[in-house]
């Protein structure tokens, strides 16, 4: 069970002056012996009492409240006024029970400087109290803005793979008609993977892979025998089930492999390759291009989703993946090689 961080805070607290307060008893008598040969250590924790409201007063009300541009000048005579009253009534409390002290002049510099100590101490403490809870404030702003990026841009993978689907839909239906039903149940499955088993949280490999094999699987249905399309999945089990991928991360790469390699190509070919195993996965689609004398060009939305899922890897995995992407003798070829959570 792990302790929350506000206790281990008091904690620390109550140790450091628990130490403070019981010092004189440790190292001698603190009823009778004289500290340094001046004041009785008994003082020396009645004082501690004194610094230690001198320390919370000044760090947790004056500094935080008064210590800016607008009221500086009444900290520091509120600040006087404090550090004067720890004199005042370590004066008294020294004039009343141990009065004999007071003619030695040792006594005023052991007894009235650590409250200047304290005093400067509790400024410190205070600023690194405000620099930690700045750094805070600053860490859930930007994860603030890291999970709304990252949720824009979820955003824009359904409209665009509706778009392609939809596409795909309508091809069919002008081919044979009878192949639109099947279409229809695995776009059902499709649709029904990305509404309920993607939001805002990653999700075991496994489904994913699924889900890539439902896409891969409608294509088929659209194409037929027009394209060669070879798919080779070799999942380890323990990595499947255990390991959690972003959700929708793969599926850009076949989109974008489909949409460009089935048109103005004599032989269309698309190899998709995914191994996984002790939570590292290679993730490989490369399919054939149209030569530069064909003069195909991307459409003006082509690279949203390959964009998208760019974004997102730099946003979610940082120095955990690496992605190449190759265009060379006729090929077109992305490798994504991904550190699985």
């Amino acid at each position: 069970m792990r302790v929350p961080l506000s206790y281990i805070v008091i904690f620390f607290h109550v140790a450091v002056w628990a130490v403070v307060l019981l010092f004189p008893f440790l190292i001698s008598d603190a009823g009778t012996d004289y500290a340094i040969g001046v004041v009785p250590g008994i003082f020396f924790t009645m004082a501690g009492i004194i610094h230690c409201l001198l320390f919370y007063t000044n760090a947790y009300y004056l500094f935080p409240r008064f210590f800016n541009r607008h009221s500086w000048w009444l900290y520091i005579l509120l600040s006087i006024v404090l550090v004067g009253v720890s004199f005042l009534l370590k004066h008294i409390i020294l004039y009343r029970w141990f009065s004999e002290t007071l003619a030695n002049p040792i006594t005023h510099r052991i007894v009235f400087a650590p409250s200047f100590v304290f005093f400067a101490i509790s400024i410190v403490y205070r600023k690194i109290l405000d620099n930690i809870h700045r750094e805070r404030l600053q860490k859930e702003e930007r994860a603030e803005r890291l999970a709304t990026e990252l949720k824009f841009l979820r955003s824009q993978i359904n409209p665009h793979f509706l778009f392609n689907t939809l596409t795909n839909l309508v091809s069919l239906a002008r081919k044979d008609s009878n192949l639109l039903e099947p279409a229809l149940i695995q776009l059902s499955d499709l649709m029904r993977y990305m509404l309920y088993d993607t939001q805002g949280k990653r999700v075991p490999l496994a489904k994913e892979v699924a889900y890539l094999r439902d896409y891969i699987g409608l294509q088929r249905l659209r194409f037929e025998e027009d394209i060669n399309i070879t798919t080779i999945i070799e999942l380890a089990p323990d990595t499947g089930q255990h390991c959690l991928i972003e959700p929708m991360l793969l599926i850009p790469f076949v989109e974008n492999a489909f949409k460009h390699g089935s048109s103005h190509i004599d032989q269309p070919e698309i190899i998709i390759q995914l191994t996984a195993q002790q939570g590292r996965l290679t993730f490989r689609v490369k399919n054939r291009i149209a030569p530069p004398a064909m003069g195909t060009s991307k459409d003006s939305d082509s690279g949203i989703g390959l964009t998208n899922v760019k974004k997102r890897l730099e946003l979610l995995y940082g120095n955990a993946y690496r992605l190449d992407i190759n265009q060379q003798a006729g090929w077109y070829e992305a490798i994504l090689k991904l550190t699985l959570s």
